[in-house]
């Protein structure tokens, strides 16, 4: 009775919700995703540069440290070249002074492949992507579309791996999930679907078309030569096209890597690259060794498995994130 009158007891205050953690930054995704290739490169400089001095002890230690890092031997010459004369210029005599002048050389060598993609100057753009197997082919695909949609691009798949039904299945699940159109068959001709799906795109106003192949190596001539039939179909479909022909190449290939941007290159005349896989490799050095002996345009590079952890190459951050 008159429980209106009784002194109620406050509810219990329920404990704020723990705030999401915030999603890492591309800075902290890189060096997270190049440790293994910083433990065997950076990790090691400072016990080499901690004499002070630039003399043939040091460099005789560099120099292996870089060739065991898949540097490569042309980039490892011009390092090692770079760093004596700024040396003897500057008369360096600390181990951080040493160190910032190695990082400068490299970041000067790996400068001119910091070219961002602009797809702006087609309609459709037109991108092949080309590759071994395994290399991530079309996993990057469905990150390179959820780049471009980023950007307010509209986005169209074709399935132009028609040797592998998962490499299909995985496009249209991931079109599905993201409202892209895959343009697909169940078996043909690989050149055939990308011709459809860039007569689809332009004629549904689409800004950028990803065109998937199947993997091949560089010495499976029959398949180098399919791979040069697609590009000759995709200028019937378009004289301009492909405006951007990528090759996808896993960052664990080290040095092997440079056999096949040549091979890509004469079959198809690359324009770009992409290096993937860079968190599970010690051998992110090979970058230097594209650098100096085979220089295309690094476009992307991959740092994980999420759909973020793709973004475009920046020389300096790639090279502070080795250092750091």
């Amino acid at each position: 009775m008159f429980g209106f009158l009784k002194k109620s007891t406050p509810p219990a205050e329920t404990a704020p919700a723990a705030a999401a953690a915030p999603a890492p930054s591309w800075r902290e995704r890189l060096l997270a995703g190049l440790s293994r290739t910083r433990a065997q490169f950076g990790g090691k400089l400072k016990s080499i540069f901690s004499r002070g001095k630039v003399d043939d002890e040091l460099l005789e230690e560099l120099e292996t440290l870089l060739l065991t890092s898949d540097v490569g031997l042309e980039a490892t010459t011009h390092l090692l070249e770079a760093l004596k004369a700024r040396a003897k210029r500057e008369k360096l005599e600390t181990p951080e002074a040493i160190q910032q002048a190695l990082a400068d050389a490299l970041h000067e060598l790996l400068l001119p492949l910091e070219v961002p993609l602009d797809v702006s100057s087609n309609a459709p753009f037109i991108i092949m992507i080309a590759g071994v197997n395994g290399a991530g082919k079309t996993t990057s695909i469905g990150k390179l579309a959820k780049y471009f949609q980023a950007q307010g691009k509209s986005v169209l798949l074709a399935a132009g791996d028609t040797f592998r039904a998962a490499a299909r299945e995985q496009l249209q699940t991931w079109g599905e999930r993201n409202n892209v159109t895959v343009i697909s068959q169940e078996s043909g001709d690989p050149a055939a679907v990308i011709f459809d799906a860039i007569s689809a795109a332009r004629a549904r106003g689409i800004d950028v078309v990803l065109a998937d192949t199947a993997g091949r190596l560089p010495t499976q001539l029959h398949l180098m030569e399919e791979i040069a039939k697609v590009r000759r179909v995709i200028q019937k479909a378009d004289p301009t096209g492909p405006h951007e022909t990528l090759l996808v190449l896993d960052a664990n290939f080290g040095q092997n890597a440079l056999a096949q941007v040549q091979a890509f290159d004469k079959a198809v005349q690359l324009t770009g690259l992409v290096i993937t896989k860079l968190d599970g490799t010690a051998k992110g050095g090979v970058i230097a060794a594209i650098a100096r002996q085979c220089p295309k345009p690094i476009r992307f590079i991959g740092v994980g498995e999420g759909i973020d952890d793709l973004r475009p190459f920046v020389a300096r951050d790639f090279v502070d994130a080795l250092f750091d």
